[in-house]
């Protein structure tokens, strides 16, 4: 036995962490697949519907994404209490989770504004600007269910069911796939509806998602193990608990896509090769980001399991791990980007073609693949660390750090770089690759460095010269 009262266990290696990342990493794969179809079907549709998808998209997960991260850590605490043999711990986590997500959807829905201000000052085309402004006031009531879909979906990724979340939302971005086909270009009954079609078809897979989880969480035998009903409540003391740990999750989420979106948005002011050819390489970039993500959440599952049973020398293990094995996938994918661009560039070849040169865009495109490939490395990393500094409880100190190097390196590089200076494509990318790049080291130090091992995320432990109050844990848990 060990501190926490849980039976030890051997560290599990990378067959343990692939049975919890694989159903991640499809998981992020299958949005990844989704954005492109998504992107891909505009792309063949008209060439201002794609340039309008990128920047109206990313707003709004900017806008949204704070609310998701902070929902979605519920799968730290569920890991952690997991862990440490709380079932029913885990469902008042969750349900934690359920109620904030209830409570951030008119917050979401009154953020529209302010979303559409941003747009206008972007200084996009008007005809651009229009379809932008459109496809984002469709997608702002997409926020309420992916809110809801992070918190439902953290009670089973916190537990290692990690196939339940990847089956969930295969079934739901399938479904959003086929309604962004017959919505954008009509079929059937469906009428031609274009760029607001694929903000729709999203819409109904974002809220389908959420549904498929409630009828599970709630079922006959999830019920009986966690007492799902008998638990969703509210509870002062973890809603505060999820509050101050999700938080600076959300903060940090929030303020490091807000940077990225600002370097979307201003891209667009450099011309339509520099816009067309940016959101090609970015929607590419998906096919390497994505699965990276589902390993961040593998790793930050695992370590938030090794230490609800107070195994941190297995947490730090399962981490550089988990870094090892995405930076060999970012490797290989990084190597075709470089050596086979024009397979991926022909793939958005659709409409754009007809509106700008076709070698001029191929060109612009190589060169901005060759700086994906080089960023994969770094990206991978903080993607990965971070993901496990989370699973810690370690939420401050990623805040603070991106947040920091987002607002204080990428931001205004772009604005002096675009807005000022009006240098190229090309010195815009190289100055978020700097971003990436020391977002990787910060994050390889901070790991590296323990310090998160000290963090006592559950309240759990005890002062030495303390009598231990059962009566009180058992009222606070």
């Amino acid at each position: 036995m060990n501190s926490s009262g849980t039976d030890a266990r051997p560290f599990g290696g990378w067959r343990e962490l692939m049975n919890i990342a694989w159903p991640m990493i499809v998981n992020s794969a299958s949005f990844a697949v989704l954005n492109f179809s998504d992107r891909l079907f505009l792309s063949n549709y008209g060439d201002a519907e794609f340039r309008a998808s990128l920047p109206a998209g990313i707003l709004f997960f900017t806008l949204v994404c704070g609310f998701m991260a902070l929902s979605g850590y519920v799968s730290t605490f569920v890991a952690q209490m997991y862990g440490a043999g709380d079932h029913a711990g885990c469902s008042r986590a969750t349900a934690q989770g359920i109620i904030f997500s209830v409570l951030s959807v008119p917050l979401i829905m009154l953020l529209v504004p302010f979303g559409l201000f941003c747009l206008r000052i972007s200084g996009h085309g008007p005809a651009i600007l229009a379809m932008e402004e459109d496809y984002f006031r469709i997608l702002m009531w997409c926020g309420g269910g992916m809110t809801m879909s992070s918190a439902l979906s953290g009670f089973f990724s916190g537990r290692g069911k990690t196939f339940v979340v990847m089956s969930t939302n295969i079934v739901a971005n399938g479904v959003n796939v086929v309604l962004n086909y017959v919505l954008i270009f009509g079929a059937g009954p469906f009428p031609e509806l274009g760029i607001a079609g694929a903000g729709w078809a999203t819409v109904i897979g974002s809220w389908l998602c959420p549904l498929i989880f409630s009828v599970i969480y709630f079922s006959g035998r999830v019920n009986r193990e966690f007492q799902t009903w008998k638990n969703l409540r509210f509870d002062g003391w973890l809603f505060k608990r999820m509050l101050r740990f999700g938080f600076p999750s959300g903060v940090h989420w929030f303020l490091d896509v807000a940077a990225f979106t600002v370097f979307v948005l201003l891209v667009g002011r450099l011309g339509a090769i520099a816009h067309i050819a940016s959101n090609i390489a970015l929607s590419i970039n998906l096919v390497a980001f994505m699965p990276m993500i589902g390993m961040g959440i593998a790793a930050s599952i695992l370590v938030g399991q090794y230490l609800g049973r107070n195994e941190p020398e297995n947490a730090e293990k399962v981490g550089w791990l988990a870094m090892k094995i995405g930076m060999g996938y970012v490797a290989v994918t990084g190597l075709t980007f470089v050596l086979f661009p024009e397979f991926y560039i022909n793939i958005f070849n659709g409409q754009s073609a007809a509106t700008v040169s076709y070698e001029e865009l191929l060109y612009t495109v190589r060169i901005l693949m060759v700086m994906l490939a080089v960023w994969g490395m770094s990206d991978a990393i903080a993607l990965i660390l971070s993901g496990a500094l989370k699973g810690a409880g370690d939420t401050h100190f990623v805040m603070y750090f991106q947040s920091a190097v987002a607002w204080g390196v990428l931001v205004p590089g772009q604005l002096i770089i675009v807005v000022w200076l009006r240098l190229s494509i090309y010195t815009s990318w190289a100055c978020t690759l700097l971003y990436v790049f020391i977002l990787g080291v910060g994050f390889f130090l901070r790991f590296h460095s323990g310090r998160w091992k000290s963090i006592d995320l559950l309240d759990r432990r005890k002062p030495l010269d303390e009598p231990e109050n059962t009566e009180d844990l058992v009222t606070r848990m």
